[in-house]
C-alpha cells in the first residue's frame, strides 16, 4: 500500500511541472501528463482555461496529493454486472492490424450508462452519424493506451471538436479493456477515446476524473494487435501530430502513416 501510494503521488505531482498541461499551437492541443505518459485531446479554441489551467491544476494537485490516502477508490467493473447492463453493444471492425493490409479483427463493446450516462449517450451519438468509419488509432503505447477519435474529414470533426460535454463522476476504475473519453480538462470531452491496455489497469487516472463509460466484452486480443510502431506523437515522439489530423484528416495519415490500424465500420448489435 505504501509504494502504492508513493508511486500515485509521483504521476500526480508530474502534474505540476512547467510543462505538465501545455498548448501547442496550432493545434491548440492539451497534454495531461501522467508520469512518462500523456492522455492527449483537444482544447476548445476559445477556452477560458488556457489563461489559468496551470496554475489550477497545481492547486488541484496539492490537494489531491494530500488527501489520496482518505479517498474511497471506485471499485472495479465485475463481468456479471457488465453483462446485466442494459447498455448496448457497439462493434468496430478493424483493418490494418499489426500494420499489415488486409488483416482485420472484430472488437465489441458493451456501454455502460450507469457508469458514465453523458458519456454514453456521445459514443451512440458519434457511432449513430458514423463518425469512427474510416477513423485511424493514432496514439498506441502498448502496456497504456490506445487512442483513436479524430475524423478523416476536418470538416466533420471541426463541428464535434467545438462540442464538448459534461464530466460524469467516475464510477469504476480505469481497468484494462474499459474505453474512456480524452480530455483537455474538466467538462471538454469531445470525440477522442482510449481503450486502457495495460494489464494492471490504469486506476491512477481515476482521480483525475477519466471516467469509463464502456468495456471490451470481445476482441482484447484485437486491440493488443493496433499498431504500434509510431510511438509517441509530436512532439514529443515521431507519431502523428494532433493538430494535422486535425487540419489535413486521413489525407495526411494514408500519406506519412499509412499503417496506422483504423476502424472500418462502428455499428450497434444490439
Amino acid at each position: 500500500m505504501k509504494a502504492s501510494f508513493i508511486s500515485n503521488s509521483y504521476l500526480l505531482c508530474s502534474l505540476a511541472s512547467a510543462g505538465a498541461f501545455c498548448f501547442d499551437l496550432p493545434a491548440r492541443q492539451s497534454s495531461l501528463r501522467t508520469g512518462s505518459m500523456r492522455l492527449h485531446s483537444e482544447e476548445p479554441a476559445n477556452s477560458p482555461k488556457r489563461r489559468s489551467v496551470l496554475g489550477n491544476m497545481k492547486k488541484a494537485v496539492v490537494g489531491a496529493v494530500t488527501f489520496a490516502s482518505f479517498r474511497q477508490r471506485p471499485a472495479p467493473a465485475l463481468a456479471e454486472n457488465i453483462m446485466d447492463s442494459p447498455g448496448r453493444i457497439v462493434q468496430l471492425e478493424i483493418a490494418n492490424l499489426e500494420g499489415v493490409e488486409g488483416k482485420t479483427g472484430t472488437v465489441k463493446i458493451k456501454l455502460q450508462p450507469e457508469w458514465a450516462p453523458r458519456g454514453v449517450q456521445r459514443f451512440e451519438d458519434l457511432t449513430e452519424q458514423h463518425f469512427f468509419d474510416n477513423c485511424r488509432i493514432f496514439r498506441v503505447l502498448p502496456g497504456f493506451v490506445s487512442q483513436f477519435g479524430i475524423n478523416g474529414d476536418p470538416t466533420v470533426q471541426s463541428k464535434w471538436r467545438s462540442s464538448s460535454i459534461p464530466d460524469d463522476p467516475v464510477r469504476v476504475s480505469n481497468a484494462r479493456g474499459t474505453v474512456v473519453f480524452a480530455t483537455a480538462g474538466p467538462n471538454t470531452r469531445t470525440s477522442q477515446i482510449f481503450f486502457n491496455t495495460r494489464d494492471q489497469g490504469n486506476g491512477f487516472l481515476d482521480k483525475q476524473g477519466f471516467s469509463p463509460f464502456g468495456q471490451v466484452i470481445e476482441g482484447m486480443d484485437v486491440v493488443d494487435k493496433f499498431y504500434d510502431g509510431y510511438g509517441e506523437g509530436a512532439p514529443s515522439g515521431r507519431g502523428p501530430n494532433q493538430g494535422l489530423i486535425q487540419a489535413k484528416g486521413n489525407s495526411y495519415l494514408k500519406d506519412s502513416y499509412p499503417k496506422l490500424s483504423y476502424i472500418q465500420s462502428a455499428t450497434f448489435i444490439e
